[in-house]
């Protein structure tokens, strides 16, 4: 049975200034043997996420949230592009695989996170979100 993680106690407050700072504190899950994740999702189901998000952002996504999604929640960009992403948003089933992309182990998914944070530097992130739709680089930054 899936958590509610929402309600999840003990979560790390985040926060990063760049992209090469999710790579280093990923490195550093990654090499502590006692890493725990809270929710629903393995270290390399969340690595794998953070690698699919970021190669996606280039090359677009191929797939699309429904259509009363893409129409109400573009108003709600900004504020989300401000804020913080909140735990516990439930995707539909037949999302969740290409979502969270398992790559085996969180080393092979921290080298997929590392080859698309570095595609990030020389291509611009500028894809149309699923739900948000059309992004800027900046905007997937935030995000």
């Amino acid at each position: 049975m899936l958590l509610k993680s929402k309600n999840v106690q003990g979560r790390r407050n985040l926060e990063f200034s760049t992209l090469d700072e999710i790579v280093a504190d990923a490195e550093k899950l990654v090499a502590t043997s006692d890493t725990k994740t809270l929710g629903n999702w393995s270290l390399s189901h969340l690595l794998g996420h953070l690698a699919m998000t970021f190669n996606s952002s280039i090359d677009g996504f191929d797939m699309k949230a429904p259509l009363f999604i893409r129409l109400i929640v573009p108003f709600f960009k900004k504020a989300a592009l401000r804020q913080k992403m909140s735990p516990g948003i439930n995707l539909p089933k037949n999302v969740v695989a290409d979502a969270f992309p398992d790559f085996g182990t969180p080393q092979a998914a921290l080298e997929q996170l590392r080859k698309a944070v570095a595609r990030t530097k020389f291509e611009k992130m500028e894809a149309t979100h699923p739900a948000f739709g059309k992004m800027t680089n900046d905007d997937w930054v935030k995000l």
